[in-house]
C-alpha cells in the first residue's frame, strides 16, 4: 500500500475500509517513512500508527522489471512487496505505478476504488460527498474519472 491512499483515506475518515478480515495490509517501511515525514503530530501519521492491523515490513529489493519504470521509491516498493507476496493487490493512485503493476499482472486498486468498496460494505451511504472531500483534501481527479466513479456508484 502506497502513501497517497493511506493519506487520503485517513483525511476523509475511511482508513477502516482497509481493515477487512483475513486481508493483511502490508506497508513497506519506505512508505511509512514518507508518511512519517508529515510530522509526529499529524493526524494521518497518528491514525496510521494506531491502526494495529497495518503491517509495516522492510522494503524488498526492487527488481529490474520495476526499476525500469522509474517510479518513486514508495511505489516501487509497493509493487516489489506485491511481487513477493503472490496474490496481493497493490494499492496505488499514481497512473504510471498502476500501469507498471498491471504490466506485471498485479491487480491494483486506488483510493477512489476503495471509496466504492466503502459504499458497498456500508461504511458510507454516498460516494459524491467523499469524492468532494477528497478533492478538498488535495486529491486531483479529472472530470471524466469523477463521472466514472459516480456512475459506478449509481449516483
Amino acid at each position: 500500500m502506497n502513501a497517497s491512499p493511506l493519506i487520503f483515506l485517513t483525511k476523509v475518515g475511511l482508513l477502516e475500509v482497509l481493515n477487512q478480515p483475513a486481508v493483511p495490509v502490508l506497508v513497506p517501511d519506505v512508505v511509512m517513512a514518507e508518511i512519517s515525514s508529515l510530522g509526529p503530530g499529524d493526524p494521518v501519521v497518528q491514525a496510521v500508527q494506531q491502526a494495529g492491523w497495518i503491517h509495516v515490513l522492510p522494503a524488498p529489493a526492487v527488481p529490474p522489471s520495476v526499476t525500469s519504470w522509474k517510479l518513486d521509491d514508495g511505489e516501487a516498493s509497493v509493487i516489489a512487496v506485491a511481487l513477493q507476496h503472490g496474490g496481493s493487490m497493490a494499492i496505488l493512485d499514481d497512473l504510471a505505478a498502476r500501469r507498471c503493476a498491471q504490466a506485471l499482472k498485479i491487480p491494483t486498486q486506488g483510493t477512489l476504488g476503495l471509496v466504492l468498496v466503502a459504499k458497498q460494505i456500508g461504511l458510507i451511504k454516498a460516494v459524491l460527498p467523499v469524492v468532494e472531500d477528497l478533492e478538498n483534501a488535495g486529491m486531483y481527479m479529472t472530470v471524466r474519472l469523477k463521472t466514472q466513479i459516480l456512475a459506478a456508484a449509481g449516483e
